[in-house]
């Protein structure tokens, strides 16, 4: 409470100069200087908490034109004194700055030339034709639904990736949402269950059902089915996301204590107060690759024939083998695989984790995408990609190297204010994102931010569609690897496909060695269990 009140602080110090000045005016004339300044502060402190453009300065009357002043003059001292545009953090400045751009809906050109190191090594890029294509509707799709759907799904390209309500706010969370119904692509509810704000704004939505089948589970926290089907069978509900881990901290399960759950938090859970809300690491409604693809069944069942998935973050490779081997043995298949990148994750995680733990989007992807290749089954199954996905050249890379679409959240976060203070696990988020401090989300207006969403979202479509056309395709579904150069060091550059080749259609069924290890973790592959062989994973 203390640390609220101070954020007030300026403007109860320039109201009580502004009273105490203008009663000594008749003691000295610079009582009038002061008396001016003080009460000019005040003046533009009230205007802050009832604008509605700044999140910052609604949070931070007066204070927070201090960071605005700093970005301003950073570009002419960032190289000596602070950072340069690429510096991560884990986004770097010229990241954030595309997302607030395309957001606001202003010029997003660069002049004097790329600030990139082009010839260092790990330097990506696109090649291009000399007849590129004009591609007018950049409303670029994919459906999403195998030959057991019959709720088949016309996902965009780039979507909103998961994030609960309880880690953002109320506020966030139906901004998000009504951006995402302005912009017809679609909002994973993150693991949390939908909540009201998730259904106010009528966008279509993914609902994501991990470990703690929150909005469907039993008071024992096991899974109930009649709960999920009501909610499953929503006409605004598109998919449904099983979360078998996620990039932030894959293998961890969390809690939210019960100090921190609200009446609505409760509501969206389907959890009582006063309890922890425990997510636990691993689900109790399977344990084998087999159970897993029947668990799959009986979701697409109950919703009535929608599109149901898993999510992932690569680990043991092995394990993702014994999966798809369950699939060869049931004949059931997802309709689709987000794989989540370890470089992604809104929410906190052990630091350990966070840097050590799971497999990069690229490394994933490519393995999640071949192996699905060599048993013969990428075209029943749609692949998604999730992790630090922000531009245009993101999204054609990762299509590039395998996936039909993307998903980003903090690109999102960013639309809607998100300056990356990095406090989300505090409840202290400076612009009202991830808070349920009714005081700090008010920052966050709805109508504004929500077009916001919209407009990152069709300003990122706009420059994918330039990409496509320059590269003389007219659709982004069709880059491929060799497409995407890669620097490995000075004057030396390989074809993307040498670097991440698809490999050939069926090459598991067949017993080749392709190479990078996959026939022998294939061969040590099991449906049964996820249980490790003698020789180890």
């Amino acid at each position: 409470m203390i640390y609220a009140q101070m954020r007030f602080l300026p403007l109860v110090v320039t109201a009580v100069l502004a009273v105490l000045s203008l009663g000594l005016i008749g003691v000295s004339g610079w009582f009038v200087l002061l008396f001016l300044v003080s009460a000019g502060l005040f003046a533009v402190g009230i205007y802050d908490l009832i604008q509605k453009r700044h999140s910052v300065l609604r949070n931070y009357p007066i204070m927070g034109h201090m960071r605005f002043l700093f970005e301003g003059i950073r570009p002419e001292i960032r190289q000596y004194l602070i950072e340069s545009d690429q510096d991560e953090e884990p986004f770097s400045r010229e990241e954030r700055s595309i997302v607030y751009q395309r957001a606001k809906n202003v010029e997003d050109a660069r002049p004097f030339g790329t600030r990139q190191r082009v010839y260092d090594s790990g330097y990506q890029w696109i090649t291009h034709s000399v007849q590129p294509k004009h591609i007018e509707d950049t409303d670029f799709r994919v459906m999403i639904g195998g030959p057991d759907c019959t709720q088949p799904y016309s996902a965009s390209l780039y979507n909103i990736s998961a994030m609960s309500f309880g880690s953002l706010s109320a506020n966030a969370i139906e901004a998000l949402n009504r951006g995402a119904a302005m912009g017809g692509f679609a909002h994973d509810t993150g693991e949390g269950g939908i909540s009201r704000y998730h259904r106010v704004g009528g966008g279509d939505l993914i609902y994501e059902l991990g470990s703690g089948y929150f909005g469907c589970r039993n008071h024992d926290g096991s899974f109930n089915p009649d709960k999920f089907a009501a909610l499953a069978q929503e006409p605004q509900v598109k998919m449904i996301e099983i979360k078998l881990s996620q990039g932030a901290k894959p293998g961890h399960g969390g809690m939210l204590p019960a100090a921190k759950i609200t009446p609505e938090i409760a509501e969206a859970r389907d959890v009582p107060m006063g309890v922890d809300c425990i997510s636990p690491a691993s689900h109790s409604a399977f344990s084998t690759p087999l159970e897993l693809c029947y668990f799959i069944k009986e979701l697409r069942d109950l919703s009535g024939g929608k599109p149901v998935g898993f999510k992932l973050c690569i680990g043991h490779r092995r394990e993702f083998m014994c999966i798809v081997k369950a699939m060869l043995q049931t004949g059931i298949t997802p309709d689709f695989i987000v794989v989540d990148g370890k470089e992604g994750g809104t929410g906190a995680a052990p630091l350990e984790f966070s840097n050590h733990i799971g497999m990069p989007l690229v490394e994933g992807l490519t393995f999640a995408h071949n192996t699905l290749r060599g048993a013969g089954i990428r075209d029943r199954i749609k692949l998604g990609a999730s992790g630090k996905l922000v531009t245009a050249f993101d999204i054609a890379r990762i299509l590039a190297l395998g996936a039909d679409w993307a998903n980003s959240a903090r690109g999102f976060m960013f639309a809607i204010g998100c300056i990356q203070g990095q406090a989300c696990h505090t409840n202290r988020c400076p612009v009202g994102v991830a808070t349920q401090d009714p005081i700090r989300q008010r920052a966050l207006v709805v109508p504004n931010k929500s077009r916001r969403v919209y407009n990152f979202h069709r300003n990122t479509m706009k420059a994918l569609g330039e990409m496509t056309g320059a590269a003389g395709l007219d659709h982004p579904g069709k880059f491929l690897p060799h497409h995407l150069l890669v620097r490995e060091k000075d004057r030396d550059m390989k074809v993307g496909s040498e670097v991440y080749p698809y490999q050939p259609e069926g090459f598991l069924l067949r017993g080749e060695d392709v190479g990078f290890g996959f026939l022998s973790r294939w061969n040590r592959a099991h449906p049964e269990s996820f249980a490790p062989p003698d020789d180890g994973v």
